[in-house]
């Protein structure tokens, strides 16, 4: 008698008995009537009552979530920042986190997290800064992530900015921009192309000037130099005619 009394016993104590294994990269969350008991549970195997009590768990593994928001510029131009985002809930608060948010945590917290952050630092640059200090801005939401997240139990290990996309309007007027400063610059290069020019055309009449010059007061102060540049000139052959006057540079006069 005793024998059935205890087979029934421990069949009911059997059967009443509920049993949960808590998986790898998991925190087991045991609640009595909807209370939090007792800190996470480790990866293991739990018994519990599943009358009263229930296990949950958390993934404490790492995630990675790809998204993307749309945030305006300092000068009002409209964006849309694509991202990539590693993170993972801190093991240790597995249970503060299940009290105060829930087993979806990471909807609730992470997206309004990065929609803020990501539309703060977008608005501290202007569009054409912004594509041009991408690195810097992207180093900016990483840090305000990091600390917003971190403050909620939420571990980031990565955060970049992948992407930035502005409307057609703004990338024509960007391009049209680019086209403009080309221009100009090939058109100052050609003005200073001139002006290099014609300083050497004023520096060539200069030297010429200078040296017929030198010529001129050379003639006058010495007469005879006429007669030896013409010397210098002649090829050696008479001419066939004059009309009139004497020829220069030869004396034919005969002395007696």
């Amino acid at each position: 008698m005793k024998t059935r009394i205890l087979a029934v016993l421990l069949l009911l104590s059997v059967t009443g008995c509920g049993f949960k294994t808590v998986e790898t990269g998991h925190r087991g969350i045991l609640t009595r009537f909807g209370v939090v008991e007792g800190d996470a549970r480790t990866e293991g195997l739990y018994f519990y009552n599943p009358f009263t009590e229930s296990m949950h768990q958390m993934d404490v593994r790492l995630q990675a979530w790809k998204g993307n928001t749309e945030a305006y510029t300092k000068d009002v131009q409209e964006s849309k920042i694509t991202f990539v985002l590693n993170y993972r809930l801190h093991p240790e608060a597995a249970g503060t986190v299940f009290r105060t948010v829930g087993e979806d945590w990471a909807n609730k917290l992470i997206p309004q997290v990065i929609e803020q952050r990501i539309k703060e630092v977008i608005a501290g640059w202007d569009a054409v800064d912004l594509i041009a200090h991408r690195q810097e801005a992207n180093a900016a939401a990483s840090k305000l992530i990091t600390e917003s997240l971190g403050a909620k139990d939420v571990i980031v290990t990565n955060f970049a900015i992948t992407d930035i996309e502005f409307s057609q309007n703004f990338n024509a007027a960007v391009e049209a921009k680019v086209i403009a400063q080309q221009n100009a610059i090939q058109a100052l290069n050609k003005t200073e192309q001139v002006k290099q020019e014609a300083a050497q055309v004023v520096i060539r009449a200069q030297s010429e000037a200078q040296s017929m010059k030198i010529r001129a007061d050379a003639l006058a102060q010495n007469p005879k130099l006429v007669s030896w540049e013409a010397v210098q000139k002649w090829n050696g052959v008479l001419p066939v005619y004059m009309l009139s006057g004497a020829m220069p540079f030869l004396d034919v006069t005969s002395k007696q």
